[in-house]
């Protein structure tokens, strides 16, 4: 039931500010089942719901603008995916902690960066997002903030977020099978995530329009900086 709640509010949460699975189920996944099952199972939830949102932005989706961070990602998911199995679960947990917070606390304070009218910039936001993706599930921050650079419009933001989410969970899921992550307590709990990945996605699709998205959004930031600041601590 655990599982099953917060795959619902993390799934809920993607579905209206484009962001935020990773994020949300991440730190509290691994309180649940530790952070070498709770890996494999958000690369598993995050690839079959973002199949379904996809459909749902693919309208606003442009494919030139999320090419090279999906080319640079490539290369960074299996160092990431090796880092997870050969570092301490104490260690990836405070690096969790600390990626969560950093990234809660830059959108919070609203940090305006400068513009990055140069597309090359996107190999090294994408090489980092694959890392984190690949240790954490959690490549969302860098995309972010390179999408915030680029001054990529609301729609299109949510849009590109979820094709390039979808490219990344293949090649996370990818890593991950290679490297034999995938244990019958995996298949369980992703089991036990797919209803909720529906009915999150199908209420959260319904409420977008009537929700104010930046309240909502602030709310969902600082729960973040909560779950963050309760990793670092232990």
């Amino acid at each position: 039931m655990l599982t099953f709640l917060i795959v619902f509010i993390a799934i809920f949460t993607q579905t209206i500010t484009g962001f935020g699975l990773a994020l949300i189920s991440m730190p509290l996944l691994v309180y649940v089942v530790g952070i070498q099952t709770a890996a494999p199972l958000v690369a598993i939830i995050s690839g079959v719901a973002e199949v379904i949102l996809l459909l749902l932005y693919r309208a606003d989706l442009n494919l030139r603008a999320v090419t090279r961070l999906t080319a640079a990602s490539m290369f960074g998911i299996p160092l990431g995916v090796f880092l997870l199995r050969r570092v301490d679960e104490g260690v990836v947990t405070a690096v969790l902690g600390i990626l969560v917070v950093g990234f809660a606390l830059y959108a919070l304070f609203g940090a305006r960066l400068p513009a990055l009218n140069r597309p090359a910039w996107a190999y090294g936001f994408g090489f980092f997002a694959g890392i984190l993706g690949g240790a954490y599930n959690t490549s969302g921050p860098p995309v972010i903030i390179y999408a915030n650079c680029r001054r990529w419009p609301p729609a299109e933001f949510k849009s590109n977020l979820q094709g390039f989410f979808l490219v990344n969970s293949a090649l996370v899921l990818i890593s991950h099978a290679l490297g034999g992550s995938f244990t019958p307590l995996v298949w369980r709990q992703a089991l036990i995530s797919i209803p909720a990945i529906l009915l999150a996605v199908l209420l959260g699709s319904r409420l977008d329009r009537t929700l104010n998205p930046d309240r909502f959004r602030r709310i969902v930031l600082f729960a973040l900086l909560g779950l963050g600041a309760s990793l670092l601590l232990g």
